[in-house]
């Protein structure tokens, strides 16, 4: 009796890009090969790049989206997070002025949990987690895979670059779409903040997906999109997982850049700050206890200074001073109200290029930052202000660099007569 003899499927680049490029659905076995060909270096540059350009255009669906996040988890290593505690992490699609992970990591923690935070630097209009911390002297952003479970243990708190062995599939990826104009695909995003986040171990996980001007999600059903999108990978992935969809057409708080941003979270834990950040703070750290099995009472924990307690511990123990001063910038300039009336609109894509400009940011992953760079944001949507009232305070160390940031800044303020109605913080919730 004779048996058929099988061969493996033998894939090239070329035939998977233009699988896709033809409106196709890419197989289970073609996903793997590419990110793992990608991963190797089998697979060029070049090539990714026309893949990334065909699924931005054509899209994956809800199964292959998870297929290539899978990939992207196997493509590395995954932490293994027994610490003694209910694990949680949170996600934010990145905004102006979201500084939530700062007060947020060291709260839920003081609450009983564990945060594994593993964050990035910024881009563009967005902060980065990373960028703001190391204005603190001596903080360090690089962790060993070791050095991150004992904290969690000692701590319960992290906030750190990733590791190498996590994702490295994403960690080429991301950097090819920002230079190939894909980084907007909703399967992209979603397979690259997920394959993270799966790789780094966390039991439940908390998305805070931004909608409005300054985020990347600038409507409201984008933003639902890519939120169904994270949450069905992470159901997938047997992980308890909740998005909110929260409002960025203003800024958080009243502070963007860098040293400015820590300084305005340290407020928060001290039991003062924005309103906004507050709220938002509070509500994330709800919905992340809830999803952890945790039974706390956030806004009581955060009065009692519990919080701040554990941020400084945090902070220490990645050998930075919590009380050391924090950098300011060199230069100042006020931008004033140009006439009586309500601020109705404060942009937050302007003020966000604004701080960019300032030295906040960065255009190039390589490019510097300046810690002390940045806006503070004097007055908000809905109050009444008068002409020659201070309205921002810009700051930076390059003071060449305040004309292209006042440019940015044209057409973000708008004076009116009567107030506009606020749109809400936390738009929409969903849960896996």
């Amino acid at each position: 009796m004779t048996h058929p003899v099988t061969h493996p499927v033998i894939h090239t680049a070329v035939d998977v890009i233009r699988a896709k490029r033809d409106g196709l659905r890419l197989t289970d076995d073609q996903i793997d090969w590419v990110v793992d060909g990608y991963t190797r270096g089998v697979v060029a540059d070049e090539q990714m790049s026309a893949l990334a350009m065909a699924i931005y255009l054509n899209g994956m669906d809800a199964a292959e989206t998870a297929r290539w996040t899978r990939a992207m988890v196997l493509s590395g290593t995954r932490l293994s997070l027994e610490v003694g505690r209910p694990t949680v992490d949170k996600h934010s699609t990145g905004g102006v002025g979201d500084k939530i992970t700062l007060p947020l990591a060291p709260l839920v923690a003081a609450c009983g949990a564990a945060v594994p935070q593993l964050s990035g630097r910024g881009l563009g209009h967005t902060g980065g987690t990373l960028d703001k911390l190391e204005a603190i002297p001596g903080w360090r952003a690089q962790l060993s895979e070791d050095e991150v479970v004992a904290q969690l243990r000692s701590v319960g708190a992290v906030i750190c670059a990733a590791t190498t062995g996590l994702a490295p599939a994403d960690r080429k990826l991301y950097a090819l779409r920002d230079v190939t104009g894909t980084v907007e695909s909703i399967p992209l995003i979603a397979g690259s903040i997920m394959s993270k986040k799966i790789a780094e171990g966390a039991q439940a996980l908390v998305l805070d997906v931004k909608v409005g001007s300054g985020a990347f999600m600038k409507s409201l059903d984008q933003a639902r999109a890519l939120a169904h999108a994270l949450v069905d990978i992470g159901v997938d992935h047997g992980l308890r997982v909740s998005a909110l969809l929260t409002d960025m057409s203003v800024p958080l708080g009243r502070a963007v850049g860098n040293a400015v941003e820590v300084a305005e979270s340290v407020e928060v834990l001290r039991g003062g700050g924005p309103e906004d950040v507050v709220e938002l703070t509070l509500a994330l750290a709800r919905e992340m206890l809830a999803r952890a099995g945790v039974d706390a009472d956030p806004a009581a924990v955060l009065a009692s200074g519990e919080a701040y307690e554990t941020w400084a511990r945090m902070i220490r123990a990645q050998g930075g001073d919590p009380d050391a001063p924090l950098p300011v910038g060199a230069h100042k300039h006020v931008v004033e109200v140009p006439e009586d009336g309500v601020l109705t609109t404060l942009d937050a894509y302007a003020v966000g290029v604004a701080a960019w400009r300032l030295g906040a940011g960065r255009a190039r992953k390589e490019d510097p930052v300046q810690a002390g760079a940045g806006v503070i944001c004097l007055a908000k949507p809905g109050d009444v202000v008068v002409a020659g009232q201070p309205l921002l305070e810009l700051r930076t160390d390059t003071p060449e660099a305040v004309p292209a940031a006042l440019e940015a800044l044209r057409g973000g303020i708008v004076i009116g007569d009567t107030p506009v109605p606020a749109t809400p913080l936390i738009r929409e919730t969903l849960r896996g």
